[in-house]
Protein backbone atom coordinates (compact mmCIF):
# COMPACT_ATOMS: atom_id res chain seq x y z
CA UNK A 1 0.00 0.00 0.00
CA UNK A 2 1.65 3.51 -0.97
CA UNK A 3 2.22 5.59 1.80
CA UNK A 4 -0.49 8.41 -0.03
CA UNK A 5 -2.78 5.71 0.10
CA UNK A 6 -2.44 5.72 3.52
CA UNK A 7 -3.60 9.65 4.01
CA UNK A 8 -6.41 8.80 2.65
CA UNK A 9 -8.19 6.14 4.52
CA UNK A 10 -10.22 6.74 7.64
CA UNK A 11 -8.50 6.79 11.09
CA UNK A 12 -11.08 6.48 13.68
CA UNK A 13 -9.56 3.35 14.63
CA UNK A 14 -6.77 2.09 16.21
CA UNK A 15 -3.65 -0.37 14.76
CA UNK A 16 -5.49 -3.01 16.91
CA UNK A 17 -8.70 -2.41 14.95
CA UNK A 18 -10.31 -0.98 18.61
CA UNK A 19 -12.11 2.68 18.41
CA UNK A 20 -10.34 5.18 19.72
CA UNK A 21 -12.06 6.78 22.65
CA UNK A 22 -13.74 10.72 21.86
CA UNK A 23 -14.31 9.59 18.15
CA UNK A 24 -16.94 8.39 15.93
CA UNK A 25 -16.84 5.92 13.30
CA UNK A 26 -16.77 7.43 9.65
CA UNK A 27 -18.27 6.24 7.19
CA UNK A 28 -15.44 3.93 5.66
CA UNK A 29 -15.04 2.37 9.06
CA UNK A 30 -18.32 0.66 9.44
CA UNK A 31 -17.88 -0.83 5.95
CA UNK A 32 -16.34 -4.42 5.25
CA UNK A 33 -13.71 -4.12 2.54
CA UNK A 34 -14.77 -5.08 -0.92
CA UNK A 35 -13.25 -7.34 -2.66
CA UNK A 36 -12.49 -4.45 -5.54
CA UNK A 37 -10.40 -2.76 -2.26
CA UNK A 38 -8.22 -5.37 -1.88
CA UNK A 39 -7.11 -5.80 -5.28
CA UNK A 40 -6.22 -1.83 -4.48
CA UNK A 41 -4.31 -2.78 -1.42
CA UNK A 42 -2.80 -5.44 -3.70
CA UNK A 43 -1.65 -3.24 -6.27
CA UNK A 44 -0.69 -0.51 -3.99
CA UNK A 45 1.43 -2.84 -2.45
CA UNK A 46 3.07 -4.17 -5.80
CA UNK A 47 3.78 -1.02 -6.96
CA UNK A 48 5.37 -0.13 -3.87
CA UNK A 49 7.83 -3.21 -4.02
CA UNK A 50 8.48 -3.49 -7.51
CA UNK A 51 9.28 0.71 -7.02
CA UNK A 52 11.69 0.34 -4.44
CA UNK A 53 15.41 0.71 -5.82
CA UNK A 54 16.61 -2.12 -3.32
CA UNK A 55 14.04 -4.24 -5.39
CA UNK A 56 15.55 -3.27 -8.99
CA UNK A 57 18.87 -4.01 -7.87
CA UNK A 58 18.03 -7.89 -6.85
CA UNK A 59 16.15 -8.19 -10.37
CA UNK A 60 19.13 -6.86 -12.40
CA UNK A 61 21.79 -9.01 -10.42
CA UNK A 62 19.40 -11.73 -11.03
CA UNK A 63 18.71 -10.77 -15.01
CA UNK A 64 23.12 -10.19 -15.01
CA UNK A 65 24.24 -13.86 -14.31
CA UNK A 66 22.63 -15.56 -17.16
CA UNK A 67 25.13 -12.84 -19.05
CA UNK A 68 28.21 -13.71 -17.77
CA UNK A 69 27.71 -17.27 -17.59
CA UNK A 70 26.47 -17.10 -21.36
CA UNK A 71 29.89 -14.60 -22.16
CA UNK A 72 31.93 -17.25 -20.36
CA UNK A 73 30.64 -20.77 -22.58
CA UNK A 74 31.35 -18.87 -25.36
CA UNK A 75 34.62 -17.26 -24.49
CA UNK A 76 35.28 -21.08 -23.70
CA UNK A 77 33.70 -22.31 -26.55
CA UNK A 78 35.35 -20.03 -28.81
CA UNK A 79 37.80 -22.59 -30.29
CA UNK A 80 35.92 -24.98 -30.66
CA UNK A 81 35.85 -27.13 -28.04
CA UNK A 82 33.08 -28.33 -26.43
CA UNK A 83 32.90 -28.23 -22.12
CA UNK A 84 32.43 -31.21 -20.35
CA UNK A 85 29.60 -31.38 -18.33
CA UNK A 86 30.06 -33.22 -14.48
CA UNK A 87 27.43 -34.52 -12.74
CA UNK A 88 24.66 -36.32 -13.80
CA UNK A 89 20.86 -36.11 -12.85
CA UNK A 90 20.63 -33.24 -15.76
CA UNK A 91 21.38 -30.62 -12.80
CA UNK A 92 23.58 -27.68 -13.80
CA UNK A 93 26.71 -29.14 -14.96
CA UNK A 94 24.86 -31.59 -17.25
CA UNK A 95 23.11 -28.55 -18.76
CA UNK A 96 26.12 -26.62 -19.53
CA UNK A 97 27.74 -28.87 -21.71
CA UNK A 98 24.83 -28.20 -24.01
CA UNK A 99 24.54 -24.44 -24.00
CA UNK A 100 26.85 -24.44 -27.28
CA UNK A 101 24.79 -26.28 -29.18
CA UNK A 102 21.45 -25.02 -28.49
CA UNK A 103 21.59 -21.64 -26.65
CA UNK A 104 18.09 -23.16 -24.75
CA UNK A 105 20.13 -24.47 -21.85
CA UNK A 106 21.06 -21.54 -20.77
CA UNK A 107 18.18 -21.18 -19.33
CA UNK A 108 18.08 -24.36 -17.31
CA UNK A 109 21.94 -23.49 -16.67
CA UNK A 110 20.77 -20.24 -15.00
CA UNK A 111 18.36 -21.42 -13.38
CA UNK A 112 20.05 -24.52 -11.51
CA UNK A 113 23.00 -21.55 -10.89
CA UNK A 114 20.55 -19.31 -9.42
CA UNK A 115 18.42 -21.42 -7.40
CA UNK A 116 20.56 -22.91 -4.49
CA UNK A 117 21.00 -18.95 -3.35
CA UNK A 118 20.78 -15.72 -5.74
CA UNK A 119 16.79 -16.48 -5.98
CA UNK A 120 16.26 -17.48 -2.13
CA UNK A 121 18.43 -14.66 -1.08
CA UNK A 122 16.43 -12.32 -3.33
CA UNK A 123 13.25 -13.75 -2.03
CA UNK A 124 14.55 -13.57 1.69
CA UNK A 125 15.60 -9.97 1.89
CA UNK A 126 11.52 -8.90 0.20
CA UNK A 127 9.79 -11.13 2.51
CA UNK A 128 12.05 -10.41 5.67
CA UNK A 129 11.33 -6.55 4.76
CA UNK A 130 7.13 -6.66 4.83
CA UNK A 131 6.26 -6.33 7.81
CA UNK A 132 9.22 -5.62 10.06
CA UNK A 133 10.38 -2.84 7.33
CA UNK A 134 6.84 -1.11 7.42
CA UNK A 135 7.44 -1.01 11.45
CA UNK A 136 11.15 0.31 11.02
CA UNK A 137 9.65 2.95 9.08
CA UNK A 138 6.51 3.42 11.17
CA UNK A 139 4.38 3.12 8.96
CA UNK A 140 2.67 -0.49 10.10
CA UNK A 141 0.78 1.21 12.01
CA UNK A 142 -0.97 3.86 9.79
CA UNK A 143 -1.79 0.83 7.49
CA UNK A 144 -3.49 -0.87 10.09
CA UNK A 145 -6.27 2.02 10.69
CA UNK A 146 -7.12 1.33 7.31
CA UNK A 147 -10.55 -1.34 7.31
CA UNK A 148 -7.76 -4.22 5.81
CA UNK A 149 -7.99 -6.26 9.41
CA UNK A 150 -4.28 -7.54 10.13
CA UNK A 151 -5.22 -11.05 8.43
CA UNK A 152 -6.28 -9.24 5.03
CA UNK A 153 -2.83 -7.32 5.33
CA UNK A 154 -0.59 -9.67 6.04
CA UNK A 155 -2.17 -12.23 3.14
CA UNK A 156 -1.44 -9.36 1.05
CA UNK A 157 2.21 -8.55 2.09
CA UNK A 158 2.59 -12.88 1.25
CA UNK A 159 0.56 -12.66 -2.18
CA UNK A 160 2.89 -9.89 -3.03
CA UNK A 161 6.34 -12.30 -2.02
CA UNK A 162 4.91 -14.65 -4.09
CA UNK A 163 4.79 -12.24 -7.07
CA UNK A 164 8.13 -11.46 -6.73
CA UNK A 165 8.52 -15.24 -6.57
CA UNK A 166 7.49 -15.40 -9.93
CA UNK A 167 8.75 -12.20 -11.28
CA UNK A 168 12.80 -12.59 -10.18
CA UNK A 169 12.36 -16.18 -11.50
CA UNK A 170 11.07 -15.28 -15.20
CA UNK A 171 13.44 -12.07 -15.08
CA UNK A 172 16.14 -15.07 -15.07
CA UNK A 173 14.47 -17.10 -17.49
CA UNK A 174 13.99 -14.44 -19.82
CA UNK A 175 17.34 -13.12 -19.41
CA UNK A 176 18.86 -16.74 -20.54
CA UNK A 177 16.54 -16.92 -23.02
CA UNK A 178 18.20 -13.51 -24.79
CA UNK A 179 21.23 -14.27 -24.23
CA UNK A 180 21.21 -18.09 -25.59
CA UNK A 181 19.43 -17.32 -28.57
CA UNK A 182 22.28 -14.47 -28.95
CA UNK A 183 25.27 -16.10 -28.54
CA UNK A 184 24.46 -19.91 -29.73
CA UNK A 185 22.13 -22.47 -32.13
CA UNK A 186 18.91 -22.75 -31.89
CA UNK A 187 16.82 -25.78 -33.08
CA UNK A 188 15.66 -29.23 -31.79
CA UNK A 189 17.07 -29.81 -28.48
CA UNK A 190 18.52 -33.29 -27.03
CA UNK A 191 16.50 -33.91 -23.40
CA UNK A 192 18.34 -36.03 -20.39
CA UNK A 193 16.83 -39.09 -21.19
CA UNK A 194 18.51 -38.60 -24.59
CA UNK A 195 15.61 -38.44 -26.86
CA UNK A 196 14.79 -35.02 -29.17
CA UNK A 197 12.40 -32.69 -28.72
CA UNK A 198 11.19 -29.15 -30.60
CA UNK A 199 12.30 -26.24 -30.26
CA UNK A 200 8.79 -25.54 -29.32
CA UNK A 201 8.08 -27.92 -27.14
CA UNK A 202 11.51 -26.96 -25.22
CA UNK A 203 10.20 -23.62 -25.10
CA UNK A 204 7.02 -24.94 -23.12
CA UNK A 205 9.60 -27.33 -21.07
CA UNK A 206 11.53 -23.78 -20.37
CA UNK A 207 8.38 -21.94 -18.92
CA UNK A 208 7.30 -24.96 -17.09
CA UNK A 209 11.26 -25.04 -15.29
CA UNK A 210 10.51 -21.69 -14.60
CA UNK A 211 6.96 -21.69 -12.93
CA UNK A 212 8.61 -25.08 -11.08
CA UNK A 213 11.03 -22.93 -9.69
CA UNK A 214 9.19 -20.06 -8.48
CA UNK A 215 6.73 -22.40 -6.92
CA UNK A 216 10.23 -24.15 -4.97
CA UNK A 217 10.49 -20.74 -3.36
CA UNK A 218 6.71 -20.51 -1.78
CA UNK A 219 8.94 -22.09 1.15
CA UNK A 220 11.34 -19.37 1.99
CA UNK A 221 8.90 -16.63 1.04
CA UNK A 222 6.86 -17.89 4.26
CA UNK A 223 9.77 -18.37 6.78
CA UNK A 224 10.80 -14.54 5.61
CA UNK A 225 7.50 -13.36 6.36
CA UNK A 226 7.07 -14.93 9.95
CA UNK A 227 10.75 -13.81 10.68
CA UNK A 228 9.20 -10.31 9.64
CA UNK A 229 6.49 -10.56 12.36
CA UNK A 230 9.20 -11.45 15.10
CA UNK A 231 10.86 -7.61 15.10
CA UNK A 232 10.41 -4.49 14.14
CA UNK A 233 13.96 -4.08 12.48
CA UNK A 234 13.98 -4.67 8.53
CA UNK A 235 18.04 -5.32 8.32
CA UNK A 236 17.67 -7.77 11.19
CA UNK A 237 14.51 -9.84 9.73
CA UNK A 238 16.21 -9.92 6.62
CA UNK A 239 19.59 -11.12 7.75
CA UNK A 240 18.21 -13.55 9.53
CA UNK A 241 15.82 -14.52 6.58
CA UNK A 242 19.43 -15.17 4.43
CA UNK A 243 21.19 -16.75 7.77
CA UNK A 244 18.84 -19.35 7.72
CA UNK A 245 19.27 -20.41 4.13
CA UNK A 246 22.71 -20.42 3.99
CA UNK A 247 22.52 -22.39 7.52
CA UNK A 248 19.78 -24.81 5.57
CA UNK A 249 21.91 -25.35 2.15
CA UNK A 250 24.85 -26.19 4.55
CA UNK A 251 23.04 -28.72 6.83
CA UNK A 252 21.52 -30.04 3.40
CA UNK A 253 25.04 -31.11 2.35
CA UNK A 254 25.93 -32.97 5.67
CA UNK A 255 25.90 -36.93 5.19
CA UNK A 256 25.32 -37.64 8.98
CA UNK A 257 21.98 -35.82 8.39
CA UNK A 258 20.43 -37.80 5.02
CA UNK A 259 17.29 -38.52 7.74
CA UNK A 260 16.63 -35.41 7.79
CA UNK A 261 17.51 -33.78 4.93
CA UNK A 262 14.62 -34.68 2.39
CA UNK A 263 12.21 -32.22 5.64
CA UNK A 264 14.93 -29.28 4.20
CA UNK A 265 12.64 -26.80 1.80
CA UNK A 266 15.95 -26.75 -0.08
CA UNK A 267 16.68 -30.57 -0.64
CA UNK A 268 14.43 -31.07 -3.83
CA UNK A 269 15.36 -27.80 -5.23
CA UNK A 270 17.10 -29.26 -8.19
CA UNK A 271 14.28 -31.78 -9.07
CA UNK A 272 13.54 -29.27 -11.88
CA UNK A 273 15.72 -31.23 -14.07
CA UNK A 274 13.46 -34.12 -14.18
CA UNK A 275 11.03 -31.89 -16.04
CA UNK A 276 13.58 -32.39 -19.01
CA UNK A 277 13.49 -36.02 -19.09
CA UNK A 278 11.78 -37.77 -21.82
CA UNK A 279 8.95 -38.64 -20.13
CA UNK A 280 8.73 -36.48 -17.58
CA UNK A 281 10.08 -37.91 -13.79
CA UNK A 282 7.26 -36.58 -11.27
CA UNK A 283 8.13 -38.07 -8.33
CA UNK A 284 10.92 -35.13 -6.70
CA UNK A 285 8.61 -32.54 -8.46
CA UNK A 286 5.57 -33.97 -6.08
CA UNK A 287 7.72 -34.02 -3.07
CA UNK A 288 9.07 -30.63 -3.95
CA UNK A 289 5.53 -28.93 -4.33
CA UNK A 290 3.93 -31.01 -1.23
CA UNK A 291 6.94 -29.63 0.77
CA UNK A 292 6.88 -26.11 0.00
CA UNK A 293 2.71 -26.28 0.77
CA UNK A 294 3.60 -27.72 3.66
CA UNK A 295 6.42 -24.64 4.79
CA UNK A 296 3.97 -22.17 3.16
CA UNK A 297 1.15 -24.08 5.51
CA UNK A 298 3.47 -24.10 8.78
CA UNK A 299 5.02 -20.70 8.77
CA UNK A 300 1.96 -18.89 7.13
CA UNK A 301 -0.03 -20.07 10.00
CA UNK A 302 2.91 -19.05 12.31
CA UNK A 303 3.17 -15.83 10.63
CA UNK A 304 -0.92 -15.18 10.87
CA UNK A 305 -0.67 -16.14 14.41
CA UNK A 306 2.13 -13.61 15.77
CA UNK A 307 1.03 -10.89 13.78
CA UNK A 308 -2.72 -11.22 14.57
CA UNK A 309 -1.64 -10.98 18.30
CA UNK A 310 0.92 -8.25 18.26
CA UNK A 311 1.02 -5.11 19.78
CA UNK A 312 1.76 -3.17 17.22
CA UNK A 313 3.73 0.31 18.62
CA UNK A 314 5.33 2.28 15.60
Amino acid sequence: MSRADVRDEPVGESAGGAQRPGTHPGPGAARTPSPLWSLGLFRSELLTTFRRWRTLALLAVLATVPVLVGIAVKIETSDGSSLSGGGGGGEGPAFISQISNNGLFLVFTALAATLPFFLPMAIGVVAGDAIAGESNAGTLRYLLVAPAGRSRLLLTKYATVIAFCLAATLVVAVSALAVGALLFPAGDLITVSGTRITYAEGLGRALLIALVVAASLVGIAALGLFVSTLTGSGIAAMATTVGLLITVQILDQIPQLDALQPYFFSHYWLSFADVMREPVYWDDLVKNLGLQALYAAVFGSAAWARFTTKDITA
